[in-house]
């Protein structure tokens, strides 16, 4: 291991602590620790959010799936960005005027009811678990390739650093670190992307012309079908990409961090910009992985294919750009699980115990105190969960996550906003069966069920076809909540049509 490697990635990584010491010294509120007290600008909280979403799915696994399966890996990135059309047209405004902290602060805007904002929060962390789990796995692999230690204490290292960044910072310090952390990595998506382009006469042509014959797969790596064999499953992957970002808890979260919502679309607007030049590039990191560093050296060194940005790096830049390339894919690891860990720890902290157990009456030291805790819990069963989970691609896990935001966060939002009679049955509805549906087909997929040993979790004939369950669970999330709501006599008109307003027009704040 080159001494390069451990200085740069050292330096990076100081950074971080050092924004995290002073960001302890300003969080001195709940609304410091979960909000950053509201005081972020539109291209602060812009950036930030693009931090948060550009995750080791982003960088890592989405070069890896398209390095080792094509076209069906890009699709990851169609679905990623256009996922946040959703987000600005339907979801940022109304969400900033509603809530306060939460997901669940915003639907029970409508529904002042106990069962409702557990079962938000119980989808909430549920949620924040599978995202956490990829994020892990991505670091364990990265710091496994690196510095040559083991897989189990690579996890655990990574998880003891988020903790501390969530535990001292708060969300000041976690935002700070994903914006750099931001800048960071398009400065290194780019330099990688030039590399590649270089090579091939900075000929886009030239570059599709080479891939034909570049892999195994020969003219299908182009295609679709290499990966997803079924159109259906396909379909279903894409639902979940594109629905789900907008029933995301540590996106929505981010709403919240900023003044009004004029500031929210602000930020929504500067993301979009960012995240979309990314998700472009990302075709050069796939391509350039693929025909520089080759499938077998990908899979060998992971065999779900996480380290082929890294290799990618090292295969035109050496050893230095391997190190600031690695060092930055760390960082956005740390920043994204910092961000899951508090969004994890203010659905327990703030809606399970401020609110539920102490109903709304636990004071600022009493509800610090729970989140605290409650980050320490999200913390390490994450870890406990992303050690049995090495060998899957960190993209495809996100996508899971995706679709259980998209089949029980997702119904209820839409249906908050926009359906007058929706009541609180429905809206418990919507929630458990898009939470359970989505579970229970996952857990018999083939994600999940192989008849191949080794080749997933558990050995055997999987009972549902498709590796997402999106197309089913998402459906019966929205029917759940539409049957939930037409089996039960609650009525409360005045309440939607002061919802209504309040979401449009940021009035009525006491409700």
């Amino acid at each position: 291991m080159s001494p390069t490697v451990i200085i740069i990635f050292l330096f990076i990584v100081a950074m971080t602590l050092v924004i995290t010491y002073y960001a302890a010294k300003r969080t001195k509120s709940t609304s410091d620790f979960y909000t950053a007290g509201g005081g972020l600008t539109g291209w602060q909280n812009g950036l930030a959010i693009a931090g948060d979403y550009l995750s080791a799915a982003s960088f890592l696994g989405i070069a890896g799936a398209i390095a080792l399966f094509g076209f069906d890996g890009f699709l990851f990135s169609i679905g990623y960005l256009v996922a946040y059309l959703v987000v600005l047209f339907v979801v940022a405004e109304p969400l900033r005027n509603l809530g306060k902290y939460t997901l669940a602060d915003m639907i029970n805007a409508r529904f002042n009811a106990k069962k409702v904002r557990g079962a938000a929060a119980l989808s909430s962390i549920t949620i924040v678990i599978f995202y956490m789990i990829a994020q892990l796995v991505g670091a364990g692999a990265l710091i496994q390739l690196l510095f040559g230690i083991e897989y189990i204490w690579a996890v655990l290292l990574v998880g003891i650093m988020m903790t501390i960044y969530v535990l001292f910072g708060g969300m000041t310090a976690t935002s700070w670190v994903q914006i750099i952390k931001a800048v960071l990595l398009m400065v290194g998506t780019v330099i990688l992307s030039f590399l590649v382009l270089k090579n091939f006469n900075f000929n886009i042509m030239e570059m599709f012309t080479h891939m034909k014959t570049a892999t195994p797969h020969g003219e299908a790596y182009l295609q679709p079908g290499v990966r997803y064999k079924i159109p259906l499953d396909t379909i279903s992957l894409m639902l979940a990409l594109v629905l789900g970002t907008a029933g995301l808890p540590h996106i929505l979260m981010r709403f919240f961090t900023v003044r009004d919502a004029k500031t929210a679309r602000s930020s929504v607007m500067w993301a979009t910009w960012i995240v979309g030049i990314f998700y472009v590039m990302t075709i050069f990191l796939g391509f350039g992985a693929a025909a520089f560093v080759g499938a077998d050296l990908i899979t060998s060194t992971n065999p779900a294919g996480n380290m082929a940005a890294p290799l990618l790096a090292q295969a035109l830049g050496g050893d230095i750009l391997m190190s600031f390339i690695s060092a930055v894919a760390f960082a956005t690891i740390l920043a994204v699980v910092a961000g899951l860990v508090l969004s994890g720890a203010s659905a327990f902290a703030h809606d399970i115990y401020g609110q539920i157990i102490k109903k709304g009456k636990a004071t600022e030291r009493q509800q610090m105190l729970a989140a605290r805790y409650a980050s320490v819990g999200v913390a390490v069963f994450s870890i406990i969960l992303a050690i049995f989970a090495q060998s899957l691609n960190v993209a495809f896990l996100v996508s899971l996550a995706f679709c259980i935001a998209a089949s029980a966060n997702l119904p209820v939002i839409v249906y908050t906003i926009f359906w007058k009679k929706f009541n609180t049955a429905g809206a418990i509805s919507a929630i458990l069966t898009g939470l359970i549906s989505a579970l229970v087909l996952v857990s018999v997929s083939p994600s999940v069920m192989s008849p191949e040993v080794g080749a997933a979790i558990i050995t055997g004939n999987p009972l549902f076809p498709l590796t997402n369950p999106a197309i089913v669970s998402i459906p019966l999330g929205f029917i759940g909540g539409l049957i939930g709501t037409l089996v039960s006599n609650e009525i409360n008109a005045k309440k939607f049509a002061e919802v209504k307003v309040r979401a449009n027009t940021g009035g009525f704040k006491q409700l």
